[in-house]
């Protein structure tokens, strides 16, 4: 298994489209995820990231860097987000691995803490995520977000 960043040479790129849209979008902004991944391919910015877990040719989970995740806590940053793993790959530690690269790209890039939103009660906890705070979305939906340390 390895971590792919998508950039503008990964030949994964139109597969790793569709799979975080698939994921988390609805028929109506296929749009929105390609542009916000096709803007994302530039290597002289630091964030937003996107990152897909392979298993040989075959993309099997993913997970983003991000300056926010459309709630109300746009004061902090960065987000981890998308995190999937298929059906067929869980419970042999790939969120975990996934996990710890994000919070390793988030220290290189120079951030003390990583953040993420979930609705999940119990799974980040049990990976060693603080709760940190609740958060609102766009549709007044509440959040429980997380903190870890980067160091």
């Amino acid at each position: 298994m390895t971590i792919e960043l998508l950039n503008q040479e990964s030949p994964y790129l139109k597969e790793a489209i569709a799979y975080f849209w698939n994921q988390w979008g609805s028929e109506s902004n296929y749009d929105f995820y390609r542009d916000c991944i096709e803007n994302s391919l530039a290597t002289e910015i630091s964030l937003p990231k996107f990152y897909v877990l392979l298993d040989q040719d075959n993309i099997v989970g993913s997970y983003a860097l991000l300056t926010n995740d459309i709630i109300s806590r746009q004061d902090l940053m960065p987000w981890f987000a998308c995190l999937l793993i298929d059906d067929d790959y869980r419970k042999q530690g790939l969120a975990q691995k996934l996990l710890n690269h994000g919070l390793d790209q988030a220290r290189q890039k120079g951030y003390d803490y990583l953040y993420l939103s979930t609705d999940l009660i119990g799974f980040y906890e049990k990976k060693g995520w603080d709760y940190y705070a609740k958060a609102f979305g766009l549709s007044g939906d509440e959040f429980n977000v997380y903190s870890k340390s980067t160091h």
